[in-house]
C-alpha cells in the first residue's frame, strides 16, 4: 500500500516523517498525472501546490479551520487528502466535481470557479466566528495570484484589514499565472518580490561581515539597514499590505514543505490577519506542463500522460473561427480593439494580440473593468470586442446595462462557452446570459448555429455603433454547415416540411439548438405535421421577419440552450402578443437551477432538450389544437 492510500483525513499526515511526506508528496503527482490524463481537468495548478496543501493541511485542522480556496481548481490535491481518491468519474455525471463541492465533504466550503471571491467569503465566516466566540478556529484563503487582480479582493481586504483580532490567514499562491501569465501592476509588484531574495542575502552579507569591520563598520550596516523598508517599499510589495494593516510573511518558497509549515505556524499563531506569500511552480514534476510555455497545462482533455499530446485531436471549433476572423477584421478596421480578462488564449485572443498587441488588452480578473474600459474607449472613437466566458459576462451585468447600454455604446461582446458546458459544472454552465441580456434595453444578440453564420454575425455587430451587440457561442467542435433556403427579413428559413393541414409548427432554433430543431421539424414531418424551422440569427430583440412568419401557423415551438424563464422563447411570446398574434407558444430551454456537472448531452437530455422529446410535446400539442377545433383543420 502506498502512503497515498493511508491518508484518509488530514490527521493522517500528522503522523509521517519529512521522508515520507517527500515521498507522498511525489505519490500525488504520479496520480494527478495518471488520473487527470484519463478524464482531463485542471492538472497544472494542482501540480503547483501539492507541499502548499499538505503543509496547510498538516498546520491547521480542517474542517474546524475553515480552508476555502480561489479559485477551487486547485483544490484537487485538497480532494485527495480529505478522503476523495477516486477520480474515475473526475468531471463525470455522478463522480468528483473539478471544484470544491459541499455535498462531497465537510471540508469543502465554497463550490467557485469565479475567481477573486475567497477573501470575502473568509472575511465574512472570520467575523461569524469572532461573534460567536468561536476563539479556537481560524480561517484561511489560498489565493492564486490571479485572482488578486480583481477589485472585489481588495474590497475584502480594505475590509479585511479593520479586524485585528480575527483569526484569518491568506495565502497568496504565487505562480506569476492566473490561466496565462499574471496581467496588471500587482503582478509586476509580485514579480519584484520574487526578484528580493538576493536584497535579503546582501542585507545578512552586511550584517555579518560590516559589523565585524569595527565601528565605521557598525554605522555602515546601520545606514543600510535603515534604508530596508524604504527600499522594500520600492521593490516588493510588502509594504503594500503592511499600510493595510496586515501582517506579511514571506516570500517562502511553495515547494520546500518545512518552511511553509514553519510560515503558516506563525501566521496561525499571530492572532489576527497574516498574509503568507508563497512561490510555486505551475505544473511542477510534469515535464510537459514544465515545458509548456502557454499555460503550463492549465486544463486538459484527454491526454497521453507519457506525452502530453491529446489523446483525440480537437476538431476546429467555434473559439479557433473566431480567433481567425477577429484577426480579419483587425486588419480591416483599425479601430477595432480587443479585451479580455485573463483568458486570452481561452476565447481565442492570443492570434489577435500577437498581431496588434498595442490594440490588445488583458486585464486581469476583472470582468467589470473590463466592460466599462470598453465603454471609455467607444466614447474615445474606438470599437472595443470584449470576449469572456459566457458565465463571467454575469460579473458585468450592471457595468453593461449602466454604462454600455445606457450611454449606446458601440460594444460587442463575444461569449464563448454560451448554453451548456456541462463538465465543470454549475459556475461554468454559460446558461444565464439571454434571461439576463434580454433586461437591457437597446442591446441586440445574435446566437450563430455553425460556421459561416459565426463570421457573418460577428461581422454585422461590430458594425453596430449605436449600442450593444453580443455574438455568443457554445464549447466545442463546429457542426456541419447548414445552409438556409431562404433568408426572409433577418431569419433565415432552414427548412419546410408540408404536412396533412399545412404548415403547423413554426419551429425556432436558437444558436446551438438549430440542428435540434431541424431534428424535431423532420420528426414532426414524420408524423404528418407541418413544419417550418428558423434560425433568427439575431435573437434578441425577436425580429419582426419572425413575427411575420409566425402568422401563417398554429404552433411556435422555441427551443434554446440557456434558461426557460425570460429567455428567446418568453421574448418570442411577447412579442407575438404585442403583435396580436395569440398563437401558443410552447417554449423549450433549461430550468432555472443549478445544474451539476454532467456532459453535454446528459445535461440536454435531462433538461428534456432532445429532438425526440421536443418533437413528441409538439405533436401532443398540435393533436390538442385539433380536438379543440376540428374544422379549423
Amino acid at each position: 500500500m502506498g502512503l497515498l492510500e493511508r491518508v484518509r483525513r488530514p490527521a493522517d499526515l500528522r503522523s509521517l516523517t519529512p521522508a515520507e511526506l517527500d515521498e507522498l508528496a511525489a505519490e500525488i503527482r504520479t496520480f494527478l498525472v495518471e488520473s487527470v490524463s484519463k478524464t482531463g481537468g485542471h492538472l497544472g495548478p494542482n501540480l503547483g501546490v501539492v507541499e502548499l496543501t499538505i503543509a496547510l493541511h498538516r498546520v491547521f485542522d480542517s474542517p474546524t479551520d475553515t480552508i476555502v480556496f480561489d479559485t477551487g481548481h486547485q483544490a484537487y490535491v485538497h480532494k485527495m487528502l480529505t478522503g476523495r481518491q477516486d477520480f474515475s468519474g473526475l468531471r463525470r455525471r455522478g463522480g468528483l466535481s473539478g471544484y470544491p463541492s459541499r455535498t462531497e465533504s465537510d471540508h469543502d466550503v465554497v463550490e467557485n470557479s469565479h475567481a477573486s471571491t475567497a477573501l470575502s467569503w473568509a472575511d465574512g465566516i472570520a467575523r461569524a466566528n469572532q461573534l460567536a466566540g468561536r476563539s479556537d478556529r481560524h480561517v484561511i484563503a489560498v489565493v492564486g495570484d490571479g485572482a488578486l487582480t480583481g477589485g472585489m479582493a481588495w474590497e475584502a481586504l480594505n475590509n479585511i484589514a479593520a479586524g485585528q483580532d480575527r483569526r484569518l490567514v491568506i495565502v497568496v499562491n504565487d505562480n506569476g499565472r492566473s490561466y496565462a501569465p499574471t496581467i496588471g501592476g500587482l503582478a509586476l509588484h509580485l514579480d519584484s518580490l520574487r526578484a528580493t531574495r538576493g536584497y535579503e542575502r546582501v542585507l545578512h552579507w552586511g550584517k555579518h561581515t560590516l559589523q565585524r569591520g569595527g565601528a565605521p563598520g557598525r554605522m555602515a550596516f546601520e545606514a543600510l539597514h535603515g534604508f530596508k523598508k524604504g527600499v522594500k517599499d520600492v521593490v516588493a510589495p510588502q509594504g503594500l499590505f503592511e499600510d493595510l494593516g496586515i501582517k506579511y510573511l514571506g516570500p517562502v518558497d511553495g515547494h520546500d514543505r518545512a518552511a511553509l509549515e514553519h510560515a503558516l505556524a506563525r501566521a496561525r499563531d499571530f492572532g489576527g490577519p497574516v498574509i503568507v506569500h508563497t512561490i510555486t511552480e505551475k505544473g511542477r514534476g510534469y515535464v510537459h506542463a514544465e515545458a509548456d510555455v502557454a499555460d503550463r497545462f492549465h486544463a486538459v482533455g484527454v491526454i497521453h500522460p507519457e506525452t502530453g499530446l491529446p489523446v483525440a485531436p480537437a476538431r476546429f471549433g467555434w473559439t479557433s473561427v473566431f480567433a481567425e476572423e477577429i484577426v480579419a477584421i483587425g486588419r480591416a478596421r483599425s479601430d477595432v480593439v480587443a479585451l479580455t480578462a485573463a483568458m486570452l488564449a481561452p476565447v481565442g485572443l492570443a492570434p489577435f494580440a500577437e498581431e496588434f498587441p498595442e490594440r490588445t488588452f488583458d486585464v486581469g480578473i476583472a470582468e467589470q473593468h473590463a466592460v466599462t474600459s470598453a465603454a471609455g474607449l467607444a466614447f474615445a472613437g474606438l470599437h472595443p470586442v470584449v470576449a469572456v466566458y459566457a458565465t463571467f459576462l454575469n460579473r458585468g451585468f450592471d457595468q453593461v446595462l449602466m454604462d454600455v447600454a445606457l450611454h449606446r455604446a458601440g460594444v460587442t461582446f463575444v461569449l464563448d462557452r454560451a448554453g451548456v458546458t456541462g463538465d465543470d459544472g454549475a459556475s461554468h454552465n454559460g446558461m444565464w446570459d439571454l434571461a439576463l441580456l434580454r433586461l437591457v434595453p437597446g442591446l441586440r444578440v445574435a446566437a450563430p448555429r455553425d460556421e459561416p453564420t459565426l463570421r457573418e454575425e460577428l461581422r454585422e455587430a461590430v458594425a453596430i455603433e449605436d449600442g450593444p451587440t453580443v455574438v455568443r457561442y457554445p464549447k466545442g467542435a463546429l457542426p456541419e454547415p447548414m445552409p438556409a433556403l431562404q433568408r426572409v427579413g433577418a431569419v433565415d428559413v432552414l427548412a419546410r416540411h408540408v404536412g396533412d393541414g399545412g404548415q403547423r409548427v413554426l419551429v425556432v432554433g436558437v444558436g446551438a439548438m438549430v440542428p435540434t430543431a431541424l431534428d424535431v421539424g423532420q420528426r414532426l414531418a414524420d408524423q404528418g405535421i407541418g413544419a417550418t424551422v428558423v434560425d433568427p440569427r439575431w435573437v434578441l430583440p425577436v425580429p419582426t421577419a419572425l413575427v411575420d412568419l409566425a402568422r401563417g401557423h398554429d404552433l411556435v415551438v422555441t427551443v434554446e440552450d440557456g434558461l426557460e424563464d425570460n429567455g428567446v422563447g418568453s421574448a418570442v411570446r411577447t412579442a407575438l402578443a404585442h403583435a396580436g398574434l395569440h398563437l401558443p407558444v410552447q417554449s423549450h430551454g433549461l430550468a432555472t437551477e443549478f445544474i451539476a456537472h454532467a456532459s453535454r448531452p446528459e445535461v440536454l437530455a435531462a433538461s428534456g432538450l432532445r429532438a425526440q422529446d421536443v418533437a413528441r410535446e409538439a405533436a401532443a400539442a398540435v393533436v390538442r389544437l385539433v380536438e379543440r377545433s376540428p374544422a379549423a383543420y
